[in-house]
């Protein structure tokens, strides 16, 4: 690891934002991956993996990923967590960071938050499906929920992105 790669400060900086504070404590014990529904469906998104780059001072490796914005927030780690870090706070901390250091717009953060709200009306929508049919086969009992989906991705044609 060259000098350009690692910042010993990083781990005080992330630590210095709302939320961040426990993220020095970390002894990945990987409890955090194992909970995870991201890391269950994207091999590459692993918290315990994005708080040892930051512990290693990998600044720009962590602030420029698009991993970043893979977390769902659902705080299903820190749930598991024995020393209390608070992974969904810790992204959150670590997206500021990455946009006030140029490494995505706050246009391409919004973009993603308006994604956000669409999988959560998405699952809704779907988890409505199921409980609405509940002995049909489930392919057959989430069709109903695609013309709702349809309608709300439609919605987001022409809506700006900011």
């Amino acid at each position: 690891m060259d000098d350009a790669t690692y910042d010993p400060n990083f781990k005080y900086d992330v630590a210095s934002q709302p939320g961040a504070e426990q993220v020095k404590v970390c002894y990945a014990c990987g409890t955090c991956t194992a909970g995870c529904p991201v890391a269950e469906v994207e091999a590459r998104f692993s918290p315990r993996r994005i708080i040892r780059q930051i512990l290693l001072g990998q600044r720009r490796a962590v602030l420029s990923s698009e991993l970043l914005w893979y977390c769902e927030t659902c705080y299903t780690c820190s749930a598991y967590c024995p020393q209390n870090v608070q992974f969904g706070d810790v992204m959150r901390a670590l997206r500021e960071m990455a946009i006030a250091e140029g490494y995505f717009s706050r246009e391409v953060a919004e973009r993603l938050r308006r994604v956000d709200r669409l999988a959560h009306a998405m699952r809704l929508e779907l988890v409505r499906a199921a409980l609405d049919a509940p002995e049909a086969p489930l392919p057959n009992a989430l069709e109903k929920a695609l013309e709702a989906i349809a309608a709300r991705i439609k919605a987001l044609e022409g809506a700006p992105d900011a």
